[in-house]
């Protein structure tokens, strides 16, 4: 790992600054194959009436698929959190923003002609600005980081413990007004500011894990068990320990990644993890095709190996629609073009999560 970088709010510890860490891009990779896992299982099971194998990979994944996704996206912020609001503006909320507009409108073009079907095409227009209060469908979760960037860059001078503290509140409140970003941000915003303050600790974990494989994976063996035995009793649900396995998770998936980064195995999670975001932004779209093609044609009656082919239909069609726009010229869709740049872009490579 290369020089360290002081983190703020943590008493001067110190976290890698280099421009891509394995470990990070291998958690990254098991996350957004989670994500996708998730979305093609249960919306093949909701079309088909009926679940397989893969649910059960699904509902073991809930208490932490999330949570370890947000909080490895606030690791880095503490080394551009002091930048100016113009260039802090630019990376953290116009880069995602430009992302959302671009693929609401391109899922919405594919879904619009089913709700003109059902109600109108003028209920079309309105349900597509309704897209910019509600987020739409798979990318609530690009609309929401940059509103903790922001939460987060405001509330920089107020005792971090405090913040912490509400943060954990609001989990545990179940809030629950059906505005997916309120509900939704007071579910998650503990795990990504965790990210932001502890991050010290995050990285002294991954450097024991892989200092002492054997210990690591005892512990991965023992967090399984419990994660599952919790989610099957249904205890997973419950106050303050869905908060407690969405940390354990979280590390757990860190443990795995720094294990599979020291192992140099499987390097395809680290490819997926190194693009993620071209996967969650384009999944959508072989994901809904595969799944209807194999459910119409019933060329496949399981329903578990149907849900298995279209989560990996979702994440390597996302990565060839990427490379299809590389040669076709389209790069607009995974690349911000200059025109909606408002500070100058960096020389440097960026951090996972710094951009």
């Amino acid at each position: 790992m290369a020089p360290s970088g002081a983190i703020a709010g943590s008493g001067g510890t110190k976290a890698p600054s280099t421009a891509r860490v394995d470990w990070v891009d291998y958690a990254k990779g098991i996350c957004i194959i989670m994500v996708v896992m998730m979305h093609s299982v249960l919306g093949v099971e909701l079309a088909a009436g009926e679940t397989g194998f893969m649910h059960v990979l699904v509902a073991f994944a809930k208490p932490f698929r999330m949570p370890d996704f947000f909080l490895i996206s606030g690791l880095f912020l503490a080394l551009v959190i002091d930048r100016d609001w113009r260039t802090y503006l630019d990376r953290k909320v116009v880069h995602f923003a430009y992302f959302y507009v671009v693929w609401v409108t391109i899922q919405f073009g594919f879904k619009a002609p089913a709700f003109a079907a059902d109600t109108s095409w003028h209920n079309v227009g309105l349900l597509y600005l309704e897209a910019f209060i509600e987020p739409f469908g798979t990318l609530w979760f690009i609309y929401l980081l940059p509103i903790f960037f922001v939460v987060t860059k405001l509330t920089r001078k107020l005792p971090p413990l405090a913040i912490w503290l509400v943060a954990a509140a609001l989990e545990t409140a179940r809030i629950t007004t059906g505005w997916t970003v309120i509900d939704e941000f007071c579910a998650r915003f503990v795990y990504f500011y965790s990210g932001y303050l502890f991050a010290p600790y995050v990285f002294a974990l991954s450097d024991r894990a892989r200092k002492h494989p054997a210990l690591a994976l005892v512990a991965l063996a023992t967090w399984a068990l419990v994660n599952a035995g919790l989610v099957v009793s249904g205890a997973s649900e419950w106050k303050l320990v869905s908060l407690l396995l969405g940390f354990a998770g979280a590390c757990a998936i860190i443990t795995m990644g720094t294990l599979l980064a020291r192992a140099q195995w499987m390097n395809v999670l680290r490819f997926c993890g190194e693009h993620s975001i071209v996967i969650y932004l384009a999944f959508f779209l072989p994901m809904a095709a595969t799944r209807t093609l194999l459910l119409r044609s019933g060329i496949i009656p399981d329903i578990g190996t149907v849900s298995l082919i279209v989560t990996v239909a979702g994440v390597i069609g996302a990565l060839a629609i990427w490379q299809a726009a590389l040669r076709l010229n389209a790069r607009f869709l995974f690349e911000r073009p200059d025109a909606f740049w408002i500070a100058p872009k960096k020389a440097a490579p960026a951090l996972q999560a710094a951009e």
